[in-house]
């Protein structure tokens, strides 16, 4: 499809000589000389990229360009001016130019970057269309991190679940197991057919054989009529025992012969019948030390444990605290209707202080409180529970031994270099995160979770830079998404 180019020039004819050439090329240019049309057209039509001048009569193209990202964050602005300076520049990135050409140019240039430009907007679609069919969700099969825990985590589940073997979920309240054992089942040769959850210890004793086996009418007063169990329910598919570590005594070898023989009989009937189901089991108890103490049959347990998959709690998942607050975010702020749309800097840093002993739940609960308390489109540390708030924050290794450099040492750490040029960035950009972020090539979710890491305010100096030698840079988004 031929990329359509908005060109506004407050010289019309040079305005109209510029269409022409990039029509040329092969470019679908539609061309104007005033500033509130250029506008209009961008409100009305799909356009691919604009091509502005800088020096116009009222608002300037730097201002126009504002206005354009306002309206259109990831439509790429070239902006030409035939007073480029270093200053000029700098002003141009931070109003979000895509790139800054001087005059006079020759068309070859305009084209080099006007490629690069449709290119970058055609990946930032791309992205957006995959968001809309995916879920805006950085993870895995639906489960949100990308911290080094997590992925670890995830290609455990990527081999382990075309497999048919048991699997036994080890992890704190509220980690995530049934997230992770779902993820199992969707990407199962068994993803067709149904995921039945269960939770243990949520049932009663009495109810809990019925609920797994099944029953035949007149087996009990209020059998009216057949049932199958959980186990045949989930016929061709999976079955998640949650919580398998509160079951009693009594069930357990009852559920171990039917998992043995691969057959149910229900309760009140006289045969047994084959079922066909995958078990996925998940507790947060230590069930060597419960089958050490005898309340756990070690049979059922090794059945069970044929794999096992351990959930990093949330404390140890780094970043992964801020992914999942904005995920959050989004999610109750569309569904009441709210406008809030991002975390302070003072919010993000308290959020990644918090020790998080409910994990992912709890830390869901405390989006819910912010959004609901929110006063404007951000969440301040105001609107945190009190509890987040007041907490002593975690126990970190002394900073010391990361940003301290004795004599006798000549090296950075990894850490430290990349700190100290995040920090560089944002002086030079006036604090803009977002700037900071297209040059650095992140995305400002990212930024956030840097910034609140280091720990530090940003009105705090950076170490100076060693002197290079260098000129002021362009700095320039390079389409990474």
């Amino acid at each position: 499809m031929t990329a359509r180019v908005l060109v506004l020039d407050d010289d019309s004819a040079l305005c109209d000589l510029l269409a022409a050439e990039l029509s040329e090329l092969g470019y679908h240019p539609v061309a104007t000389s005033r500033s509130q049309e250029a506008l209009d057209l961008l409100m009305r039509e799909p356009f691919d990229a604009v091509v502005m001048d800088i020096r116009m009569p009222g608002r300037s193209g730097i201002e126009l360009c504002g206005e354009v990202l306002k309206a259109r964050p990831d439509l790429p602005v070239i902006l030409m001016t035939a007073f480029g300076t270093i200053d000029t520049a700098v002003q141009a990135i931070r109003a979000g130019a895509y790139d800054f050409i001087t005059k006079p140019f020759e068309v070859e240039t305009l084209d080099l970057a006007l490629k690069r430009a449709v290119e970058h907007h055609a990946l930032h679609e791309e992205v957006k269309r995959l968001r809309r069919v995916t879920g805006d969700r950085p993870g895995f099969a639906g489960l949100i991190g990308t911290s080094k825990p997590m992925e670890t985590l995830y290609d455990l589940i990527e081999r382990v679940a075309p497999s048919h073997a048991s699997v036994l979920i080890r992890g704190e309240s509220g980690s995530g197991k049934e997230l992770i054992a779902r993820a199992l089942h969707g990407l199962s040769r068994r993803s067709a057919g149904p995921f039945v959850a269960l939770n243990c210890a949520a049932v009663p004793d009495q109810l809990l054989e019925s609920e797994l086996f099944g029953y035949e009418k007149g087996a009990f007063t209020d059998a009216k009529g057949n049932r199958a169990g959980l186990l045949r329910q989930a016929h061709g598919g999976t079955l998640f025992l949650d919580e398998i570590g509160d079951m009693s005594p009594a069930l357990q070898p009852k559920l171990l012969r039917a998992l043995q023989e691969r057959k149910v009989r229900p309760v009140g009937g006289d045969r047994e019948v084959p079922f066909d189901t995958r078990i996925i089991a998940a507790t947060h108890r230590d069930l060597n030390a419960a089958v050490s103490s005898g309340s756990f049959r070690s049979d059922l347990f090794f059945r069970l444990n044929v794999v096992s998959i351990d959930v990093p709690p949330l404390r140890e998942r780094g970043d992964d605290v801020l992914l999942l607050a904005e995920h959050f975010l989004d999610e109750f702020a569309q569904r009441d209707g709210n406008p809030v749309t991002e975390i302070s800097d003072d919010a993000c840093r308290r959020l990644m202080a918090y020790g998080w002993p409910g994990n992912v739940r709890e830390l869901r609960n405390c989006m819910e409180h912010a959004v609901a308390l929110a006063r404007d489109t951000s969440v301040t540390n105001a609107d945190l529970p009190d509890y987040v708030r007041t907490s002593a924050p975690l126990p970190q290794a002394s900073q010391a031994a990361v940003t301290a450099e004795p004599e006798s040492v000549n090296f950075l750490s990894l850490f430290e270099i990349e700190r100290r040029h995040v920090l560089r960035v944002l002086d030079a950009v006036s604090g803009n995160k977002s700037v900071a972020a297209r040059i650095l090539g992140i995305d400002r979710k990212t930024l956030h979770a840097r910034l609140a890491r280091y720990g530090r305010e940003l009105s705090e100096p950076p170490a100076p830079p060693a002197d290079t030698g260098s000129s002021a840079p362009r700095g320039k988004p390079d389409g990474t998404a």
